[in-house]
């Protein structure tokens, strides 16, 4: 019933959000965040102090009586939504405040009950004013984390803490105390697992060392309960771990970072290669389950049913497959429910498959099955020309991201079938046609 309700709710709550809010939200994501925190601060005479916010129990306390009132659906769902209580060890709790525990509406709720803050903020010092300039108030928020810019200590303790504070207050809620903070940019601030700080006026974003310590013990934690199992085995538990971190980190200045990484990562998995064999020599251990690449690069090796597997290095995973690359931000006031930006969208999207093996591999089999043709103006697809990523129905619609929903057409033509509303289907393939 939660997500018959949420595929009503969810495009308001996109309607109506704030333009730099990035959690919980199609099309948005951790990256976005941080490069918005990287627009605001790196902006020529940008903001020097950062307003660390978290909200206290946020999903737990919200309250009720705010969502009755504001949230636009059938009260009467809503209320038993939020009445329902929770069971935990065959014990029912009753819910007086706080959003459905685990509910998937839950994340719109909350995102709806925290719009507005912007725009409270953007009352206090109007857009491209004067006032505006001078205070340098800009908020990014992700779920209930956000940091909010100043021009200096006083603005954002004497000034935007009340307003933030009265704000939360209409939803009761409040800020965390310990978690809350008022930092200069010298010092930097810790943002959704990145570190964020100016070094000689240059804004360098990088992972920041907590995330990186809990990377690490996750990784020496898997490693370590693995004694018994084959190098193969252990791989194939890893290589996911370590592949998601980096490419969670490739879009920040990750370099000087990773190679730490690899170490500490190279150092754990040489204890288990001796653990496993005491009696043979450190020879004999490096050739069993190493390879060195050149001075910098190493793999370790082994098999599974036969089948050869290797842990590669987050630099080497950064150097070949996953390229450390600039994130493009989405635009603040993009909505992917509404159909004026359905080629925006589109575009994204073929940027991003274009950075990924799966990405890549399917490009080439849209391209070879519509023969290399552009089924608009029947002329041929290439490298030259560039390509655009369609949805026969488009998503705004209800339709899918599956390969039978999608097909390449120019740029140009793109263009036209957005603004013409064109009728476009998959062209016949075209015999003998060769790939560019």
């Amino acid at each position: 019933m939660q997500a018959l309700y949420l595929q009503a709710l969810d495009p308001i709550a996109e309607t109506t959000a704030d333009p730099n809010s990035y959690g919980f939200r199609k099309e948005r994501a951790t990256a976005d965040a941080i490069a918005q925190c990287h627009i605001v601060l790196s902006n020529r005479g940008g903001a020097r102090w950062i307003f660390e916010g978290d909200i206290k129990s946020c999903f737990d306390r919200i309250s009720h009586e705010w969502l009755m009132a504001q949230i636009p659906m059938c009260q009467t769902i809503l209320q038993k939504w939020l009445k329902a209580g929770f069971m935990e060890k065959h014990v029912l709790y009753a819910t007086e405040e706080g959003t459905p525990q685990g509910g998937i509406c839950s994340p719109v709720l909350a995102n709806m009950a925290l719009d507005g803050l912007e725009r409270e903020l953007r009352g206090r010092y109007p857009k491209a004013s004067a006032l505006s300039r001078k205070a340098k108030v800009n908020l990014v928020r992700y779920a209930d984390d956000f940091i909010i810019t100043g021009s200096s200590k006083e603005l954002l303790e004497q000034e935007v803490k009340p307003l933030v504070e009265s704000f939360l207050r209409e939803r009761g809620l409040e800020l965390s105390a310990e978690k809350t903070h008022i930092t200069r940019i010298e010092d930097g601030f810790d943002f959704l697992g990145q570190n964020v700080r100016a070094y000689g006026g240059t804004i360098l974003v990088k992972p920041s060392r907590k995330n990186v310590a809990t990377f690490l013990e996750k990784v020496r934690g898997i490693i370590k309960a693995s004694k018994h199992v084959t190098a193969g085995h252990l791989i194939v538990n890893l290589n996911p771990v370590i592949r998601g971190w980096a490419n969670y980190h490739r879009h920040v200045a990750s370099k000087r970072t990773f190679s730490r990484v690899d170490h500490a990562i190279f150092r754990a998995l040489w204890q288990w290669a001796k653990r496993r064999h005491p009696k043979k020599p450190r020879r004999w251990t490096k050739d069993r389950y190493f390879e060195t690449i050149d001075r910098r690069h190493w793999v370790f090796h082994g098999t599974v049913a036969g089948r050869e597997e290797v842990i590669q290095p987050v630099r080497l995973l950064a150097a070949s497959s996953m390229p450390i690359q600039r994130h493009t931000k989405v635009q603040g006031e993009a909505n992917p429910y509404d159909p004026a930006w359905e080629p925006y969208f589109e575009e994204r999207l073929g940027v991003k498959m274009a950075g990924t093996l799966v990405g890549r591999w399917t490009l080439r089999l849209l391209w070879k099955e519509q023969g290399g043709i552009c089924p608009v103006c029947n002329q041929k697809i290439t490298t030259a020309t560039g390509w655009h990523n369609h949805h026969i129905v488009w998503r705004t619609h209800g339709g899918k991201d599956t390969i039978e929903n999608r097909l390449l057409v120019h740029p140009n033509c793109h263009q036209q079938i957005h603004s013409q509303g064109l009728d476009v289907g998959k062209p016949r393939p075209a015999k003998g046609v060769r790939e560019a």
